[in-house]
């Protein structure tokens, strides 16, 4: 049986689990074919993984709330820069731990400069040993509490002889503890995907995931139709999330809440000339989204920052660096325009 939820009236600010990643981007002039040569034009190095990048682009957006993170974090370079960075943002990393275990995990993305697509290998590292031990939920008067990825937490991640997961179990605690949980998944091959997900959805307020994901958490096809998408979202309602499924695309976000309209909101209409890179975009529409459910914002205006601050992170390679305080990514994105609205009926 899910826990009850309490809502304390004090509780403010932004708890983020998860994958801390250091991103490696590297810009090629073309994706190769197998045992052929791609040209490295240029690299930087970027934050990674949700809770990195949605506290990172919530403290550029100017939520103006206590941002928290937890994690594990490798005894390296990487390790110190996330640390040094979180302290540069505002962010709390007190729970960020050290482990001389593992290295820090890392992706290196490569982004094809003429397209902004990109491909992501990825490893591990620490983030794979990171399991309920690690979160003290009990010291936290944060008011979301998100975790991300799931798929890509292998302790977290386990599916147990009960059918359960360990991150399952930790958004019970934190949802018994008062706080609105919030799970973003990561597209992973992992065949056990669904089994993997649907332990948590009764112990979810907020599920954020893109159509690819939806589709395989259905066992469905894939598809970018928001009539069809909306019928996917209330299925995986019915498994138990609380308050919406927030399902973002290109062209758009759909959000679908229990025994109300199915929201559209169009993606901005940004030229191919401002892309540089869309690594992080789902992230930054995340943190959008956050911000105004954490403010209390309606439903709408909290998808359309979402979208304004995905659009305005496709302005550089990496995840964060091209974000603007909330004000600048709306007027943005009202400049630039959006996509033609499609109708949920």
């Amino acid at each position: 049986m899910t826990a009850q939820k309490i809502e304390p009236p004090n509780r403010h600010g932004l708890l983020a689990g998860g994958n801390w990643i250091v991103d490696h981007v590297k810009m090629i002039d073309v994706w190769p074919a197998q045992d052929a040569l791609a040209n490295i034009a240029n690299q930087s190095d970027g934050n990674g993984g949700g809770p990195y990048n949605v506290t990172k682009n919530l403290a550029k957006l100017g939520c103006g709330f206590p941002l928290a993170g937890v994690g594990l974090i490798g005894r390296d370079t990487d390790g110190e820069t996330i640390l040094r960075d979180c302290a540069i943002h505002g962010i709390d990393a007190n729970a960020i731990q050290p482990t001389s275990a593992a290295p820090t995990s890392y992706t290196d993305v490569m982004t094809v400069t003429s397209s902004g697509r990109r491909t992501f290998f990825h490893q591990h590292g620490a983030n794979a040993q990171l399991d309920l031990a690690h979160f003290a939920l009990n010291e936290s008067s944060a008011r979301i509490f998100y975790l991300g990825y799931l798929c890509l937490l292998r302790t977290l991640d386990a599916v147990d002889a009960t059918g359960r997961t360990n991150a399952s179990r930790l958004f019970e605690q934190a949802r018994a503890a008062g706080m609105t949980t919030v799970a973003d998944l990561v597209s992973n091959e992992s065949g056990d995907f669904a089994a993997i997900v649907n332990p948590s959805l009764p112990h979810l307020d907020y599920l954020f995931l893109n159509e690819y994901e939806l589709a395989r958490l259905i066992g469905a096809s894939a598809t970018k139709h928001p009539v069809q998408l909306e019928a996917q979202a209330r299925e995986v309602l019915q498994r138990g999330v609380h308050d919406a499924i927030i399902v973002h695309l290109p062209k758009g976000a759909l959000g679908v809440r229990r025994q109300q309209p199915a929201l559209w909101q169009p993606a901005v209409r940004v030229p191919a000339t401002l892309v540089v890179g869309t690594a992080g975009a789902g992230d930054a529409f995340s943190a959008g989204v956050l911000l105004g459910l954490h403010e209390g914002w309606d439903f709408q205006r909290s998808l359309e920052l979402g979208v304004c601050a995905a659009a305005a992170s496709l302005g550089d390679a990496t995840c964060s660096a091209s974000v603007e305080p909330w004000e600048n990514c709306l007027a943005f994105g009202r400049k630039l325009g959006f996509h033609a609205d499609l109708p949920i009926k």
